[in-house]
């Protein structure tokens, strides 16, 4: 078995190896399995270095390397030379190259790439456009980082690739219609001089593209120059963005998707489309240029950003997240119940009572609120029928005061416990300038990226006691539409100019408000603190204290697991709620409604859930009764 320096350096020679080994039509598979076998040995995927950790200027080109990240947004599906002949010109011998995960042909000095031959194979594969999980908690990411194994040596990507070598873009050679840059042509010349100086252009081009897109992330943008935008859905967020080239089964893969990607990272210069060093780019090189050639223009700067930026990942191996918890195991879902939950399920109800005396604590000796807070926690959407999404639980901590610090500091705190959240800031200026929906880009042909574009599972804060009297532009009132359309039937509308595209979302919504929201919820629970408030900073700094580095993984755990456990009602169980539901309807028709009984039945799985059980007992179905009753007559008593 090759070291693993060798085949995580140097996998293009290990894939080379495969390919000559199988031949064209056979070597994929056992290419998959090859680097597959490898990253299933224990220690050995914790070795890969990762893009969200490593600066990329140290990593290796051509290296394996991953990436834990969102699919942004999906390209269209590319053609690539999967094979290609190769002439020596000094023997007349030809023989076939592996095209596959690498974005330029390449050939040695002496020889030819040759483009016409019968025995190139075209293939095609899908590239996503991918960037850092909206919303990730540090504390999550510094756990993801702990865990990387820093000890491969790892050299600077501008000495790592082999500058004698002739290339073509691969792409070029099987998509006649793609636009590339003259740094993209065949390299004419047969002598070592001439590769020579090759060399120093494409170190030159290198260089230049470095200091571009280093000076890009210190400084602001030039308006007069081109540069891509990163597309980033949250404000402030930052990190690397990659352009993922998948191979086999893409079709799996969903936009919005959480992803960790292993693959080869490519981030040849001859790939960049950026402005040259006098600040002029290819639009200031036509003259009038038509609307197609501006679309081109447009498309080309999305399509390829300078790889100093946003690198290229040809995926080998590819994980779907159902969560990003670094403490728990991967394969952790609502289909797949491991051990590993049953276990944690059995003794979860200590963990329970730690948490609800937390949020108790923090909102002020309220134990009602902090139930309903802990059952929004956990909440998740499960199923969907028709138009109804069935788990999700938005709730309305209404009664906060617009001087209140509660949410600011509450918000704090939640990151402490949640993997993935957001603070949204319900001002006027906020809501009028921001854009919550994704909108399609037509000219540059990719989805300009929103505030609601956010994975599964992502708690959304929203601070409503910031709003004031003033007036809501067209963009502002979209805005809250979209807000509602989330908390009410869990999907947003993208904007794609013609019409709308409802994409299905997961989002646990939390609003603070003064009165009743502008926003529809699920629940609203009027706060109600024991006692005379004084200053907030105090009581959340001493919770700050009492959480321990132990118990914060136990509570992290807690609130991760129990958003995937699986949940199941018994036919006797449903047929004994069914009876009380309609005795109660007998005693007084107007005390629970269709409403009320469905949001009873959320109420009584999430309680149920909280307690590890994962089905529902009849003393949690009164309880849930109770809580309900308790919150309405505090709705009416105000």
């Amino acid at each position: 078995m090759p070291a693993i320096e060798n085949w995580v350096n140097e996998p293009l020679k290990c894939i080379q190896k495969l390919f000559d080994e199988h031949g064209c039509n056979l070597y994929k598979e056992n290419v998959l399995s090859f680097f597959n076998g490898r990253l299933e040995e224990k220690g050995l995927t914790a070795s890969i270095p990762s893009l969200n950790v490593t600066p990329l200027h140290e990593l290796k080109a051509n290296s394996v390397v991953k990436m834990r990240c969102m699919i942004q947004d999906m390209f269209d599906p590319e053609f690539y030379l999967e094979a290609y002949q190769v002439t020596d010109r000094s023997s007349g011998s030809t023989f076939l190259r592996c095209g596959r995960y690498k974005d330029v042909a390449e050939c040695q000095v002496g020889q030819d790439i040759d483009v016409d031959s019968a025995n190139n194979k075209t293939s095609d594969r899908q590239t996503f456009y991918c960037v850092p999980i909206p919303g990730e908690t540090k504390w999550t990411k510094e756990a993801h980082s702990k865990s990387q194994d820093h000890h491969l040596p790892v050299p600077s990507t501008s000495g790592s690739a082999s500058r004698q070598k002739r290339s073509l873009s691969i792409e070029e050679c099987g998509s006649p219609d793609s636009v590339y840059s003259s740094s993209c042509s065949t390299l004419d010349g047969s002598s070592q001089e001439e590769g020579m100086e090759t060399e120093s252009l494409q170190q030159k081009d290198t260089k230049s593209l470095k200091m571009k897109g280093e000076s890009q992330l210190q400084s602001e943008p030039d308006p007069s120059r081109t540069y891509p935008n990163l597309n980033f859905p949250l404000p402030d967020e930052t990190g690397p963005a990659c352009l993922v080239k998948v191979y086999e089964k893409y079709d799996e893969f969903k936009l919005n998707d959480m992803v960790e990607f292993v693959g080869v990272l490519s981030v040849d210069p001859a790939m960049a489309s950026f402005p040259d060093e006098k600040g002029d780019d290819l639009q200031s090189s036509l003259v009038n240029p038509t609307t197609e050639e501006m679309e081109g223009i447009e498309e080309l700067n999305v399509r390829c950003p300078p790889p100093s930026l946003v690198p290229r990942l040809h995926v080998i191996k590819a994980v779907k997240l159902h969560h990003i918890n670094p403490e728990l195991p991967l394969d952790i879902s609502a289909e797949s119940s491991t051990d590993f939950v049953n276990t944690f399920l059995k003794d979860c109800s200590h963990v329970r009572e730690e948490l609800i005396s937390i949020l108790t604590q923090a909102l002020f000796g309220d134990s009602l609120a902090a139930e309903y807070l802990l059952c929004h926690l956990i909440s998740s959407v499960y199923a969907r029928r028709d138009v109804v999404a069935l788990g999700k639980c938005c709730l309305n901590l209404s009664g906060i005061s617009q001087n209140s610090q509660l949410p600011k500091y509450f918000y704090e705190l939640l990151q402490e416990l949640v993997t993935k959240t957001y603070m949204l800031p319900m001002t006027l200026e906020f809501m009028n300038k921001k854009s919550f929906v994704p909108r399609k880009d037509y000219t540059a042909n990719r989805l300009i990226s929103g505030i609601l574009q956010l994975s599964e599972r992502t708690h959304l804060v929203v601070d409503e006691t910031l709003l004031k009297q003033g007036q809501l532009d067209a963009t502002g009132v979209k805005n809250i539409t979209a807000l509602g359309n989330v908390v009410t039937w869990q999907k947003a509308e993208y904007d794609f100019n013609f019409h709308t595209q409802e994409f299905p979302t997961n989002i646990q919504v939390l609003v603070f408000s003064e009165g009743k929201s502008l926003l529809p919820s699920d629940y609203q629970v009027r706060w109600q603190p024991e006692g005379v408030l004084d200053d907030i900073w105090p009581k959340y700094s001493a919770i700050n204290n009492y959480l321990t580095p132990a118990l914060l993984q136990k509570l992290r755990m807690y609130v991760s697991i129990l958003k995937i456990v699986e949940y199941k009602m018994t036919a006797d169980t449903q047929k004994s709620i069914e009876d009380d539901f309609v005795e109660t309807r007998k005693e007084d028709a107007k005390s629970m409604s269709i409403d009320d009984f469905h949001s009873l039945l959320v109420l009584t799985r999430l309680l149920s859930l909280s307690h590890g059980e994962t089905t529902l007992k009849p003393e949690i179905w009164h309880r849930a009764k109770r809580m309900e009753q308790e919150r309405k007559r505090r709705l009416l008593a105000n």
